[in-house]
């Protein structure tokens, strides 16, 4: 296990001053994600995993950059973001700048269909498909092309007993089974589930249709890796 050069309260309170969309799209489903879901899973992958630290890292549907953000300030030797929103990908240009960051990152405003490359990792907060059916799949599908080591968020068929469990344990990450399909479909592109986790994601009142001041909902967390030729 790598030696911890940063506290995980100090990178959660880092993440804290990352700045929202100033006027996210619901139809592209632009909730950022919590510093503290973002700090539990780049701690894993920084310090269980060794796959921040030195490495390559591409943030696909980066928002206003948290998880590339936090990347770099864990260490990892390039931390690329990509959105299709420019008013997303300059915030998080802003926000690298705050941060110290900006030499460790770079944005880029373009469709994830157009990313090419390998990369040692990849981290993404993908729409869950609410707003557009099937949304979350084209993101599935580019990590698991491009990165040997993926870290995907997606939204729990948990029921809301389990919620109940996931809220008493805040800051946890729960062991949980994959979802069928999901494994199924990563199956497909000769890649694994190593581990998937279940914890709370909290989004705010941001669009009309929301009834709740803040609504929380369980999550699960993918750890996925390239299988070997």
């Amino acid at each position: 296990m790598r030696k911890r050069l940063v506290r995980k309260l100090d990178l959660k309170i880092a993440l804290s001053n990352v700045k929202p969309h100033p006027s996210p799209k619901a139809f592209l489903e632009q909730y950022t994600i919590t510093p503290e879901v973002a700090a539990d899973l780049l701690y894993l992958a920084a310090y269980s995993h060794d796959d921040i630290i030195g490495k390559t890292v591409m943030d696909l549907g980066c928002g206003t950059g948290r998880l590339a953000i936090g990347s770099a300030l864990l260490g990892a030797k390039k931390a690329i973001g990509v959105d299709i929103d420019s008013a997303a990908t300059k915030t998080a240009l802003k926000n690298a700048k705050r941060l110290n960051v900006r030499n460790k990152t770079q944005w880029i405003t373009t469709n994830i269909t157009s990313i090419h490359g390998d990369f040692d990792t990849v981290l993404q907060n993908p729409p869950f498909g609410v707003q557009r059916r099937k949304a979350d799949r084209k993101f599935l599908e580019k990590a698991l092309e491009i990165g040997k080591h993926v870290y995907s968020l997606h939204k729990s068929n948990k029921d809301r007993r389990f919620l109940k469990t996931l809220e008493k344990h805040r800051s946890r990450l729960i062991p949980v089974s994959p979802s069928p399909f999901l494994k199924r479909f990563i199956e497909r592109y000769d890649c694994e589930i190593k581990d998937v986790y279940a914890t709370l994601m909290t989004i705010p009142h941001l669009f009309d249709f929301h009834r709740k001041r803040r609504h929380s909902f369980p999550i699960d967390l993918y750890i996925i890796e390239r299988k070997e030729p």
